[in-house]
């Protein structure tokens, strides 16, 4: 019970961090997209740093739920948090959901729970250390890097929806990294020191940080109902794609269980892409003062 409140609150927090995130980079000029000047642009802006004060408290509570649990439990949960973006979302333009939204609700937080219940998560040892496991994030990372060079050559609508969900493929190793990280502390005994000496950290950090600039760049290039729904299905997929690859977390694989399985994962994301069809989301389009050089640069 601690790990779902843990995973729903951090879900909460990245929710209005996304939002406040969005409204902040949206306004900045489309030619910083995957620049780091785009960073250095929004950290001196308020609403920005508010927003990035609330993802990083829902990482941490997400660490805190990772520390208790497998990815493939945890990752499930956080990803409801386009619900809680759009329930920001109608709360700032004071307005009631409609049917949509509560389908799309109804949707993301049943599918969530049906693939939890069918596929019972759990660990059965240690994290796998050989290169063959490790084999299965590179080609992620392989992948990743592939959807954001597609990204540069496509229209901006289609640019934004691959750099999120390359931010999303990102943020599912990003999972994995952490949790990889906590169970060799829980193991060595060494507590940080630990770490030092291995590379995942190291990694893990690299991977935070192109992931909020590749979030960043999506949030410059479309609004929320664009640029979010990617990110937030590609993360719970990629996480716990990898946590069985690497983690050595399984799921039951009976054909009852699987088909409860597949049918919570499509269900999560029929109802990601619903609520990320919800016209409060459209609403950023008109939200902050548009940059005069948003010409593509």
């Amino acid at each position: 019970m601690i790990t779902i409140v843990l995973a729903l609150a951090a879900a909460g927090l990245l929710g209005l961090g996304f939002v406040a995130q969005q409204h902040a980079a949206y306004a900045e000029p489309l030619g910083e997209m995957l620049h780091l000047r785009l960073l250095l642009h929004l950290i001196r802006k308020p609403l920005w740093l508010g927003g990035l004060a609330a993802m990083i408290g829902g990482q941490l509570l997400g660490a805190l739920a990772l520390q208790r649990s497998d990815v493939a439990r945890v990752v499930p949960l956080t990803a409801t948090n386009l619900i809680f973006a759009l329930a920001v979302a109608a709360a700032v333009y004071r307005e009631r959901l409609g049917r949509g939204e509560w389908l799309g609700a109804v949707l993301v937080s049943g599918g969530v729970a049906v693939f939890l219940v069918s596929g019972e998560p759990h660990s059965v040892g240690p994290p796998d250390s050989s290169p063959a496991a490790w084999l299965a994030m590179l080609v992620t990372l392989i992948a990743a890097g592939g959807l954001v060079l597609v990204a540069v050559r496509s229209a901006l609508s289609t640019k934004a929806m691959l750099l999120a969900a390359a931010a999303g493929t990102l943020y599912g190793v990003q999972d994995v990294l952490t949790r990889d990280s906590l169970v060799r502390m829980e193991r060595t005994g060494q507590g940080l020191g630990a770490l030092l000496t291995a590379w995942q950290p190291y990694l893990l950090i690299m991977v935070a940080v192109v992931g909020i600039l590749l979030s960043q760049s999506a949030f410059d290039a479309a609004p929320l109902r664009v640029s979010l729904p990617a990110a937030t299905a590609a993360e719970p997929i990629i996480g716990i794609v990898l946590g069985v690859a690497i983690l050595g977390e399984r799921l039951r694989v009976d054909p009852p269980a699987l088909a409860g399985e597949v049918a919570g994962l499509i269900a999560l994301v029929a109802g990601i892409i619903i609520l990320g069809r919800s016209p409060f989301l459209a609403k950023s389009e008109q939200g902050p003062a548009r940059s005069p050089d948003r010409a593509q640069g």
